[in-house]
């Protein structure tokens, strides 16, 4: 493992980045409606990167053809949007990352589409603790695993369980850095 530190000035420059993701999240979020088709999004992501002069980080990633992974209900991550159909009671996750200055941003959002059974609704409520108690082991002198490790627990204390293949990562001038967080 190899973690690159970040300048001042990077760090600034990766908020920024960060904010482009953010804001085009919320948009995302403020436009997803039943009835609408996913890659739908995925216009409106393009449109708002362009406004806001930056490039979206995923498009062309591997091969991967869009600008946001929009994953409805069932499907883990990575999405690829098309004709699917966002139907009333779905829950869409949709992870955006934007390129600033050389820099990444990268971040996800789930949201409930209309009115949500109670099943998925506890389900983005406890990921929602979940992330919150990642983000309270991330802390000095901590361990990498202590951060997966809180987050396995708060879930599986709710009756629920982690994805084990995904994890989280690091980011700068790459997408994907370490460090890897299980």
């Amino acid at each position: 493992m190899s973690i690159k530190i970040k300048s001042e000035k990077e760090i600034a420059t990766m908020r920024i980045a960060g904010r482009i993701v953010a804001e085009v999240l919320h948009v995302l979020k403020n436009s997803v409606q039943p009835g609408m088709k996913t890659k739908e999004l995925d216009v409106i992501a393009e449109r708002e990167i362009k406004r806001l002069g930056a490039k979206a980080s995923f498009k062309g990633y591997y091969g991967y053809p869009a600008s946001v992974c929009v994953s409805v209900n069932e499907e883990i991550v990575h999405g690829i949007p098309g004709d699917k159909i966002i139907k009333n009671g779905d829950i869409v996750s949709m992870d955006f990352g934007s390129i600033y200055d050389g820099f990444q941003g990268d971040a996800a959002l789930t949201v409930g589409v209309g009115d949500i059974s109670p099943k998925a609704a506890e389900l983005m409520r406890v990921t929602e603790g979940a992330l919150a108690a990642g983000i309270s082991a991330a802390r000095d002198g901590a361990r990498l695993g202590d951060i997966g490790a809180a987050v396995q627990e708060y879930a599986e204390s709710r009756g629920f369980s982690v994805v084990r293949e995904y994890t989280g990562h690091g980011i700068g001038r790459e997408m994907h850095e370490d460090p890897l967080i299980p």
